[in-house]
């Protein structure tokens, strides 16, 4: 039975940048209601009512993973560790984005699935990819003929995706005797203890527990049977995922995770409850604080025109009054204006100037990467703001 507990509002989609601010273009913006659930039996936190793939994952994909460092990093890293642990043939990636993974392995280990035809285009000519979306009638075309695979890996991908049992019943059919899927995603526990409500938005369809994610796997015939807790996305997990007859035992590491859970009763509703009025707390708050330096004329920006960002920014309607542009990497995202609160994005080159007196992080999962880059803006007396575990402003 799922049991609502957290109303996020009115939300656009998070990926939706809008190239224009014209009334014909914010009349075509999609929105719907940002509800999220609890689900008393399998222990899973969900939106309450997932919007189409269809809309979200299109040929003007905006995220690339690859131009963050600390994501190319993190993706080399697992990609070594992977090839060195378990040797395998065949490596498939569900969500492969523009390579970042893929990349480490040799080109003939590699499938690849992006149903986001941008992205596709980019993996193509270098590695087999599939620009679709990843269900049973895909898993049957790649593997009906050919060998199964011994590594499928995805991350920040799992999770977009509505329909779990498919999901994994094309997984199960998909990999080899002992093969293992890898997967990361958000963590749930992280989510509570940081009170990051901005991991929930349209792609995030679930934010998991190794609870959650035992019991989902069961009923596809896989099992959990390890897991680590990671830094990346500000606190996410990664599970090792097998065939039940497979030859791993389960860990140690993962039966700790489980215990360390459900002494944070992420097993129960009321943590959920006591969570959304953390939430609506830190709303007022943080709020407050961008009213009362606005009333000392102070100039605030944003860093990061990020997803997560957009969940904060219509939750808390904090707009172009508030903020008067957000700087932004991604080249595909500069020019345009965030969804929902349109507000500009242009680059850090030309943003993160001497007028700027503070700046919103709102890709505050970069903190550290952030404040290593941002140490002349640091040393002139700037300042950044977080909401992340609380609102508050910080100078380093």
């Amino acid at each position: 039975m799922k049991k609502k507990f957290l109303n996020l509002g009115i939300q656009p989609l998070a990926n939706s940048f809008l190239s224009s601010n014209s009334k014909k273009s914010l009349a075509k913006e999609f929105f719907y209601n940002l509800e999220v659930s609890f689900n008393t039996s399998s222990y899973l936190v969900s939106i309450s009512k997932p919007v189409n793939p269809k809309l979200q994952y299109t040929d003007k994909y905006a995220h690339r993973a690859s131009e963050s460092i600390t994501m190319r990093n993190a993706f080399k890293k697992i990609a070594n560790r992977l090839n060195e642990k378990y040797l395998p043939k065949i490596v498939m990636e569900i969500g492969s984005n523009d390579g970042v993974f893929i990349r480490n392995f040799p080109k003939k280990k590699i499938l690849a699935v992006e149903p986001c035809k941008n992205l596709a285009n980019i993996t193509k000519n270098k590695y087999k990819t599939f620009p679709n979306f990843w269900n049973k009638k895909l898993a049957n075309k790649i593997f009906s003929k050919s060998k199964k695979a011994d590594i499928i890996f995805s991350a920040n991908t799992i999770s977009h995706i509505p329909n779990l049992k498919e999901t994994f019943d094309a997984i199960e059919f998909s990999l080899s005797e002992n093969g293992v899927l890898v997967i990361e995603d958000p963590s749930l526990y992280s989510v509570i203890k940081n009170n990051s409500y901005d991991q929930f938005y349209d792609e995030h369809v679930y934010v998991f527990s190794a609870i959650s994610v035992a019991n989902i796997v069961k009923k596809s015939n896989l099992r959990l049977f390890d897991a680590e807790e990671i830094t990346t996305h500000g606190g996410s997990m990664r599970f090792y995922i097998c065939k039940n007859s497979a030859k791993y035992k389960n860990t140690k590491k993962i039966k700790l995770i489980i215990k360390k859970e459900k002494k944070a009763n992420l097993h129960k509703f009321s943590t959920y409850l006591e969570f959304s009025k953390r939430v609506k707390k830190s709303k007022s708050n943080l709020i407050k604080i961008f009213k009362r330096l606005k009333n000392k004329n102070k100039n605030i920006i944003s860093y990061g025109a990020t997803y997560k960002s957009s969940t904060i920014f219509n939750y808390c309607k904090i707009g172009k009054k508030l903020i008067n542009y957000i700087t932004d990497t991604t080249l595909n995202k500069q020019g345009k204006f965030t969804p929902g609160q349109h507000i500009p994005i242009i680059s850090p080159a030309v943003g993160m100037n001497d007028k700027v007196d503070y700046a919103f992080l709102g890709a505050w999962n970069f903190k550290k990467e952030i404040l290593k880059k941002e140490k002349e803006f640091i040393r002139r007396g700037g300042k950044f703001i977080t909401h992340v575990p609380s609102p508050r402003i910080i100078s380093k």
